[in-house]
């Protein structure tokens, strides 16, 4: 999924992108054990992040995020083990 499309911002409506860029980021974090408040800081760290203006985050989107990283976690965890 790298390439010329990866390299453009993106905001917090880019819930997938943004699950897949944690879990690449904190392979080793579990994001259950991760709260809101901590979640919105690492997420705006995030290479590529921009907030957009009329665009704040809530937790129903951090919800989302979390859920989705949660699922790539899970997912990358799953491979390393076969």
């Amino acid at each position: 999924m790298r390439g010329d499309a990866m390299a453009e911002t993106y905001h917090w409506l880019d819930v997938e992108r943004i699950a897949e860029e944690l879990a690449e980021a904190y392979p080793q974090i579990d994001p259950l054990s991760v709260r809101f408040p901590k979640l919105r800081d690492m997420v705006r760290s995030l290479p590529g992040f921009a907030e957009q203006p009329g665009h704040p985050v809530n937790e129903r989107i951090l919800e989302t995020i979390q859920a989705l990283w949660n699922s790539e976690y899970r997912d990358l965890k799953q491979e390393d083990n076969d």
